[in-house]
């Protein structure tokens, strides 16, 4: 090839790129929910598929795929082409806890953030025939029977959360394993367990119809979505911090025209009034301005994996 046309072709090449990058989405994009279909994050995925769509002028479908507490759909991310075409619903399971598999990639470096979704609050809750009606009850209960209390550990937010909880109030209970929060929250309104730690979009149906009662929302401050629940503070337990949290990511060297867009199209959908009443309804509190935008969630997910690594690493967890 001549040199006059290596330059023409090299010139053409440079249009080509912005190009592309203007025009995305030429077609859908996939949305990978780490967990079957039904729950949480679900939900969640599917009410912002939809309006995402619409701001993006092409579908956004949704991929469930479940396994190893998320992670192998994960990996599915970090394995997919970074063009903006393949993103997924992050949360504390999957972006942080996720170091209890034996992973291929690294959650610090092999993902790009695109923004924070929303704060799902956890609940730490009992039976209705609990003798503890508040934690200042439960932690006098706990000291005055120790290792009594059946705590469920149904995942690794939960094991982790329980740790927490022992540690802040010098108490022992005993970990009874669960396949899921399902069959816990079945147990626990029958009494057959004592507490149980889960986002409060799965506890909400059963708190709102009176079957089991929440002791305290494991949050510096109350939650706008459940305002009649105590945070930790108020309950008396500073430091008794577990938020829940869904965010979207892409995999690394996404074009951060894509990324931008992605984004564009998910602020529009967190601010529609309709989305965010569905969100709170289900226990979801939108995520500030600040956290939705791509260097909102990095700094976001460097704390939460500064503060439970070590915690996880210390305990020796480890996915089954």
């Amino acid at each position: 090839m001549r040199p006059l046309s290596i330059a023409i072709a090299l010139a053409l090449l440079t249009l080509i790129a912005p190009a592309r990058a203007q025009n995305f989405p030429t077609r859908p994009i996939t949305l990978i929910v780490p967990f079957p279909p039904g729950g949480s994050t679900d939900l969640a995925a599917r009410l912002m598929a939809d309006k995402m769509g619409a701001a993006l002028g092409q579908p956004v479908v949704v991929e469930n795929m479940g396994g190893a507490g998320g992670s192998i759909a994960v990996g599915r991310l970090s394995r997919a082409a970074p063009d903006g075409y393949t993103i997924d619903i992050g949360q504390w399971d999957t972006h942080v806890g996720g170091i209890i598999y034996n992973i291929s990639y690294d959650l610090q470096t092999d993902f790009a953030p695109i923004g924070l979704i929303s704060i799902n609050p956890q609940l730490l809750l009992a039976p209705k025939a609990f003798p503890a009606d508040d934690m200042k009850a439960l932690i006098a209960w706990m000291k005055a029977h120790p290792g009594d209390a059946k705590f469920v550990n149904q995942n690794a937010t939960a094991q982790v959360g329980g740790l927490l909880l022992q540690k802040l109030t010098d108490t022992q209970m005993l970990f009874v394993p669960y396949k899921g929060a399902g069959p816990a929250m079945v147990d626990l309104i029958s009494g057959q367990v004592d507490l149980l730690l889960v986002q409060g979009a799965v506890a909400l149906p059963q708190v709102r119809a009176g079957t089991i009662k929440p002791l305290v929302n494991l949050s510096g401050q109350r939650s706008p979505s459940m305002p009649d629940i105590p945070s930790a503070d108020e309950a008396g337990v500073p430091g008794l911090y577990m938020l829940g949290w869904f965010g979207f990511f892409a995999p690394k060297g996404t074009p951060p025209d894509a990324i931008k867009k992605l984004n564009g199209a998910m602020v529009q959908a967190l601010a529609d009034p309709g989305l965010r009443k569905k969100f709170a309804d289900f226990g979801l509190d939108v995520a500030s301005t600040e956290q939705q935008t791509p260097e909102g969630l990095a700094a976001f997910h460097k704390a939460e994996i500064a503060k439970w690594w070590p915690i996880i690493k210390a305990a020796g967890i480890r996915g089954e």
